[in-house]
């Protein structure tokens, strides 16, 4: 009898992503090995640093002092406000060699395709800092990435907020997915602007895309982080333990399923 095979899939939600540090914190104290990792936006940026083999420890101290600055410029593209490469300067201190070869996990960041729509799941090979840079490409806040290929892309969460696909795609025997979007957004209140209005409109439909996506997890943490805001990096330490939290909540459930060996 071997042992199943678990596969982690990390939704978007900008500074929530400080939540799946938690996640990993204590699957990793209830020795729930994680084979592959599958990450949108700021799950591609936790996974990818998890993948790297950063502990959540290291995560959350590379994170201290953590700000938009730090990884926002202003772009010179008419097609967004600001460029995110300066990710590539967090990566290159923690995980030099930059390949998706040289990982120690099988990892994919998911994108969307400016030009058809369509997902794009970046993984095996390559440059995974310009993976995460596109996965995390918010559409009207920063630039969209060439991949070299001819495409423009932005971030994942545009057509996956919970990269299902993406994690699938390395047949493991259980798939976990953490979703930072289901909770919602009860910091918004009742809006009183346009903006407001359609910032509002998009989380529910961010929301709405992430729970369609449910059904294909074997089992889904959602964390209580509904009066965060995605923009709220101050929150990071309340966020991983949030985060935390609802982990440990699922450990029962999760050692049921790995209990249930595959034969041979």
């Amino acid at each position: 009898m071997k042992r199943k095979t678990i596969g982690l899939a990390l939704s978007g939600g900008g500074a929530r992503g400080f939540a799946h540090v938690g996640v990993l914190k204590a699957l990793g104290e209830a020795d729930v090995a994680i084979d592959f990792v599958a990450g949108t936006s700021a799950g591609a940026f936790v996974g990818g640093a998890f993948a790297a083999g950063m502990t959540p420890d290291q995560i959350m101290a590379a994170g201290k002092g953590f700000n938009w600055f730090r990884i926002a410029g202003l772009s010179y593209s008419p097609r967004g406000l600001l460029s995110n490469a300066k990710i590539r300067d967090f990566f290159s201190q923690h995980y030099p060699n930059g390949k998706f070869e040289g990982l120690k996990l099988p990892f994919a960041a998911v994108a969307c395709d400016l030009g058809s729509g369509d997902e794009v799941i970046l993984s095996g090979e390559g440059d995974i800092v310009t993976a995460i840079r596109a996965s995390c490409a918010i559409p009207g806040v920063f630039a969209p990435v060439d991949d070299g290929d001819g495409r423009l892309l932005i971030d994942g969460g545009v057509v996956s907020p919970v990269p299902i696909n993406a994690i699938r795609q390395f047949e493991p025997d259980i798939v976990i997915a953490v979703d930072l979007m289901a909770c919602g957004a009860t910091f918004w209140g009742r809006p009183r602007t346009l903006l407001g209005t359609l910032f509002q409109s998009a989380m529910l439909l961010l929301r709405s895309a992430s729970r369609n996506q449910h059904y294909a997890a074997d089992v889904v943490i959602q964390p209580e982080i509904a009066h965060i805001r995605p923009d709220q990096m101050s929150k990071r330490e309340e966020l991983f333990e949030l985060g935390r939290s609802a982990a440990e909540k699922k450990i029962a459930e999760i050692k049921r399923l790995m209990n249930a060996a595959v034969p041979d």
